[in-house]
């Protein structure tokens, strides 16, 4: 892959992450302060969890592309 194009699926993993965070931690109680930790108060965290595991996918190529891409140019520089 092309170095934008890497940027563009970091940029976009860190936007996902973000987003998963506010969505995981948003609360339909609101002012109610409790350790109740339920489904019913949190509805949204399986959709959080879903944005993570997407954005790691995302971080995890763009990673694998870079070091590829990495060791090829390596690679080259060694054969002058």
């Amino acid at each position: 892959m092309k170095y934008k194009i890497e940027i563009s699926l970091l940029l976009i993993a860190i936007a996902l992450f973000s987003l998963s965070a506010f969505i995981y931690s948003y609360n339909l109680i609101g002012d109610v302060v409790s350790l109740d930790v339920s489904l019913s108060s949190y509805p949204y965290r399986i959709y959080a969890l879903g944005l993570v595991g997407f954005g790691s996918a995302l971080m995890l190529t763009a990673s694998i592309s870079f070091s590829k891409r990495n060791k090829n140019l390596r690679s080259k520089s060694y054969q002058i």
